[in-house]
């Protein structure tokens, strides 16, 4: 029969091809699966069932699998004739080649065979997945399903449709999901799950709320978790909750720590603190626990508690954890950095760092923004260096975006903008927007009108325009102001709505200001 890769994506037949080095396995060469070692002491088995066994164990092991297992079995294999003779064994044998990183092997092993079915194709989709070749994987399944000898089934059905979440491409995943419905095939809890995590990752919500809806099997605690996660991912954070609400009202579908963290998340993007405190008392009924929480889940109400302004209780949550790691210190601190407690902020960093716990890039954000908070400039400063001195971090557009609105603060607008010059990366909106609103603040008009030729238009927004034109206004160059407002109009620039978010008796409400015109954002008649 005809190779059944697709054209455009075929491997080298040569079996002694250089291996390929696996993307989700480790590559230390001290480290050998258990069961290669076993091997070298017992010996291949010489039954069929117990040599697959070996074969499957060894090409799913989480340990590496050493370069000249699969021709050694292979030789064994065909000593015994069972690589011709027994179809398992030659699929587990594909399966480990490229366990190994043998793609040529394996399809010259696959094409050798002269009716693969089901469970072949699926071993070959599965075994590209786990090379993080996702695309091949999800065009491997293509092929198969254009075999009308084959009769696609679930199984490979939730393995196309996880390949295809990986790739995060719409398009694929729309296809796929059209030959299975082409296909006629029944899925399964399994593969309904991740049906709705493919579309979920790939970007479409929608779709995967219509998959959710009309599952035919009974949903899981991990078909719920996809949905409340996709949501919270997709900045849906209401529907996120309303969902959490749902699933506890159904039965068998018991919450699990990703549940938790998920609808944590939701809550801490909404601010719902009346919602949070819920969240953590039901948590805390079902594992019997109740300030004490490690882990993940730790984290995610730690962080809850500080974006929703209840710094006490986070930091009651941060003193009962047995386990601190930099994501548990990160969120501390960016917590009380954004309450105004720069000193207490610093203080933890500095137990942060002698307790071992290395800081990360988002770390050293909320370090700058208590010192911008606090007005603590020099040790800012400091920071900022540390980063990459000290810790081997580069600063990224958000830190020096927050030692520019420090220096602003303080008055410094002669450094903020020796700064931005000598800024290794490209000057974003929120920096000149913090320039601007300091030249404001200090009356530096003149300034002021220097950042937005910077700027060039590009890069302001309508808060920046207003502010000029305020600025104008305030120094008596009303001409200036009234151009300023001309132009604004002329581009076009649009003013966001402002929002207020308020919960009320665990319902979270939102307000938008939105003026009636353009002139009354600029007060004329």
């Amino acid at each position: 029969m005809d190779a059944p890769y697709p054209p455009a994506r075929q491997a080298s037949s040569n079996p002694t091809a250089a291996p390929l080095r696996s993307h989700g396995r480790a590559s230390n060469p001290t480290t050998v699966s258990p069961h290669a070692v076993s091997l070298r002491h017992g010996g291949a088995p010489h039954d069929a069932a117990a040599l697959r066994a070996v074969l499957k164990r060894l090409a799913t092991s989480s340990s590496p699998v050493p370069g000249q297992a699969a021709p050694t079995l292979h030789a064994h294999a065909t000593k015994l004739g069972l690589d011709r003779s027994h179809r398992g064994v030659r699929d587990a044998l594909v399966a480990l080649y490229l366990a190994c990183g043998r793609r040529g092997a394996a399809r010259t092993l696959f094409v050798g065979d002269p009716a693969p079915d089901v469970v072949s194709w699926t071993s070959l989709v599965t075994g590209h997945a786990r090379l993080g070749l996702f695309r091949e994987a999800a065009a491997l399944f293509l092929a198969m399903a254009d075999d009308s000898a084959i009769v696609v089934d679930a199984v490979a059905a939730a393995a196309a449709f996880a390949a295809c979440a990986d790739t995060g491409d719409l398009a694929l995943a729309r296809e796929v999901h059209r030959r299975v419905l082409v296909a006629a095939v029944a899925l399964d809890v399994v593969a309904c799950n991740a049906l709705v995590d493919m579309y979920a990752k790939c970007g479409d919500a929608a779709a995967a709320l219509r998959c959710f809806r009309t599952m035919a099997p009974s949903k899981n605690v991990v078909t719920w978790n996809t949905m409340i996660s996709a949501h919270a991912r997709a900045g849906e954070p209401r529907e996120a909750l309303s969902l959490f609400r749902e699933m506890l009202e159904q039965q068998g579908a018991r919450p699990d720590d990703v549940t938790f963290v998920a609808v944590l998340g939701a809550c801490a993007r909404l601010g719902a603190l009346d919602t949070g405190l819920w969240v953590h008392a039901h948590y805390a009924r079902r594992t019997g626990r109740n300030a004490a929480a490690d882990g993940v889940v730790g984290n995610a109400l730690l962080d809850m508690y500080a974006k929703c302004g209840a710094v006490e209780q986070a930091a009651e949550v941060f003193d009962a954890m047995a386990r601190r790691d930099v994501y548990t210190y990160t969120s501390m601190i960016s917590g009380l950095a954004a309450h105004g407690r720069g000193e207490d902020a610093l203080a933890l960093f500095a137990d942060m760092r002698r307790a071992g716990v290395r800081p990360n890039e988002v770390t050293f954000l909320g370090v700058l923004s208590a010192c911008c908070h606090a007005g603590f400039v020099e040790d800012g400063l400091r920071h900022l260096d540390a980063m990459a001195e000290l810790h081997g971090l580069s600063p990224g557009v958000e830190h020096y975006g927050c030692v520019v609105d420090m220096l602003g603060r303080a008055g410094r607008l002669d450094e903020a903008e020796q700064l931005v010059a000598a800024m290794p990366v490209r000057p974003d909106a929120p920096i000149w927007g913090s320039l601007l609103s300091a030249c404001r603040a200090h009356g530096h008009v003149d300034r002021a009108e220097r950042v937005m030729r910077r700027m060039a238009g590009e890069d302001a927004d309508a808060g920046d325009y207003v502010l000029m034109s305020n600025m104008y206004a305030s120094d008596g160059r009303h001409g200036k102001a009234l151009r300023v407002r001309r132009q604004m109009r002329r581009s076009k620039v649009e003013k966001v709505p402002g929002c207020s978010i308020v919960e009320i008796d665990g319902v979270v409400h939102e307000f938008q200001a939105v003026p009636a015109n353009s002139d009354q954002l600029f007060g004329e008649s």
